[in-house]
This record gives structure tokens, C-alpha cells and sequence, in this order.
């Protein structure tokens, strides 16, 4: 009796909050000066005006600044990974206090201090690449720091008998991480790699900070400056398109990955797993 009351109450709360989403888009759509809207949102005339640079410069230097800002933080996040799980005390204090240092700072502050604080207090530095070296380099040591809790979990999440069984027949301890577990490893974290990627496609739009060319910006820069000159919000909904093209394939093909891999990892046996490693190591020649 208790379950099916909870069930109704759950069922009533459920076409509450239905009926009351439907009032509000009922409202919106009653009170809403849609020719208005339509004007400073959706401007054709406008939106025309954006094409080609929209994708050409902006989009373009979006995608480029999000995948170089990717692998350069991968690397430094599979460093960190390993420093943080080393049995030496240095590696694991320092790579310990980067990633709760730059997974407490804001994204934007780490940025100004990359892209300003360095040249004042270092005037013989120079980062290549300019302001938006500077910029890639920011979101690349923030990245750094979230990824590398990623891999280590990752890591972790091997079975340890697939080191063993390594180790037994003969593999050294980097040659059993690098060939058996970092492999397993990233099959694992695809899916939350993923998200970073995502979450770092939207970071971009701090590079405006550091200031930006007409053939550097990004896209919430240049829809920016765009609206200012149009004195329309247009450019800002074309900004908003631009970036769910590119950030929902990704999303789903992240979902994609997990669902893959949770089917996987429930349908694979440690027997099984042990065998594989056995094939692996057999191929890599190893003597015993």
C-alpha cells in the first residue's frame, strides 16, 4: 500500500509540474511581442551579413583553439595522472597541488595570469603564439587539472590482475602501464573526455580577455563585437546555433561511448580479461 501511494504521489506531482510548464509557454506565447522578438533575435538580414565569417574565422578558430588547448592538457594531464599515483613524495605533493590549485582558481583568472601576469613579472618571456598562445596555454593548464583526475580514475579502474598478469611474465612497470593498463584505461574515460572537450569549446569564449584581431576571435567574440555594430541580438542566436552544431555531436556521441562501454564492461568476465592481457603481452614478444 505504501509503495502504490508513493506512486500516485509521484504520478500527481509529475502532470502538476506538466500542467504548469504548459501555462508558461501558454503565457509566453500570449504576452510575447513576437514580431519584436523575431526582429532582434531571428533577422535574416543580419544572420546573412555574419556568413561566411561566422564560419570561416570564428567557428574555425573555435574548433582550433579547443583542439590544440585538448591535447596539450591531455598530455599534461596523463603527467599528472602518473606523478599523482608515483610511490616518490615530490611527484605525488606537486602534481597533488597543481590540480587542486587550478581546480579551485576560475578558468578566467588563470587566463589574465597566463596572459598578463607572465609578461609583467618575466619581460625576457615571450609565449609564442601571441595573446592567443596565451589563451590556448590557460585553458590547456586548467584542462591539464581536470583531465588528470579523469585518467587516474581511469587508471584505477583496471583490474589489477591485468598488471599482475603482466608483470609475471616478464613486462617492466612503465612498459605494464603504457602497453596493457593506459590502453584500457582510455576506452574507459572516452566518454568523460569527451565532456571535457565540450566544457572546453565553451571556455574559448574567455579568450576575449586577452584581446583579439579581426582573424583571431572567437565566436562569442565576434558575434559580440557583431551585435554592437548591428545593434541587433541576432548575432548572438547565430552564435548559439554555431555552437550546438558543435558541441550536440559530440554530446551524443559521448552517450554513445558510455552506453558502448557500460554494455561492454557488464558483458566481459575477469577470466576473459586475463586471457586478453595474456594475448597482449604474447604479442609484445616478450621472453618468459
Amino acid at each position: 500500500m505504501g509503495t502504490n501511494k508513493k506512486r500516485r504521489r509521484s504520478k500527481i506531482f509529475r502532470w502538476v509540474m506538466y500542467a504548469f510548464a504548459s501555462a508558461l509557454v501558454v503565457a509566453a506565447v500570449i504576452v510575447g511581442d513576437w514580431d519584436r522578438i523575431a526582429f532582434n533575435f531571428f533577422n535574416p538580414e543580419v544572420m546573412g551579413e555574419m556568413f561566411p565569417e561566422v564560419l570561416t574565422i570564428a567557428a574555425r578558430n573555435t574548433i582550433v583553439y579547443t583542439v590544440l588547448s585538448f591535447i596539450f592538457g591531455l598530455v599534461g594531464a596523463l603527467v599528472l595522472a602518473l606523478m599523482k599515483m608515483s610511490s616518490i613524495g615530490p611527484y605525488r605533493w606537486f602534481a597533488v597541488g597543481y590540480i587542486e590549485l587550478f581546480r579551485g582558481l576560475p578558468a578566467l583568472i588563470t587566463l589574465i595570469l597566463i596572459g598578463f601576469g607572465i609578461p609583467i613579472a618575466f619581460q625576457n618571456i615571450d609565449i609564442p603564439g601571441g595573446t592567443t598562445g596565451a589563451g590556448v596555454l590557460g585553458l590547456s593548464i586548467v584542462a591539464a587539472a581536470y583531465m588528470a583526475e579523469t585518467i587516474r580514475a581511469g587508471i584505477e579502474a583496471v583490474p589489477r590482475g591485468q598488471s599482475e598478469a603482466a608483470r609475471s611474465l616478464g613486462m617492466s612497470s612503465g612498459r605494464t602501464m603504457f602497453t596493457i593498463v593506459l590502453p584500457q584505461a582510455f576506452r574507459i574515460i572516452i566518454p568523460p573526455l569527451t565532456n571535457e572537450m565540450v566544457l572546453l569549446i565553451k571556455d574559448t569564449s574567455l579568450f576575449y580577455v586577452l584581446g583579439t584581431t579581426p582573424l583571431t576571435k572567437e565566436l562569442t567574440k565576434f558575434a559580440r563585437d557583431f551585435m554592437i555594430e548591428a545593434r541587433n541580438a541576432t548575432p548572438l542566436t547565430v552564435a548559439a546555433l554555431v555552437y550546438l552544431a558543435i558541441t550536440l555531436p559530440l554530446t551524443w556521441l559521448a552517450r554513445r561511448l558510455e552506453k558502448r562501454g557500460a554494455r561492454g564492461r557488464a558483458g566481459s568476465e575477469t577470466g576473459d580479461e586475463q586471457k586478453n592481457v595474456l594475448a597482449q603481452v604474447s604479442k609484445s614478444g616478450i621472453d618468459r
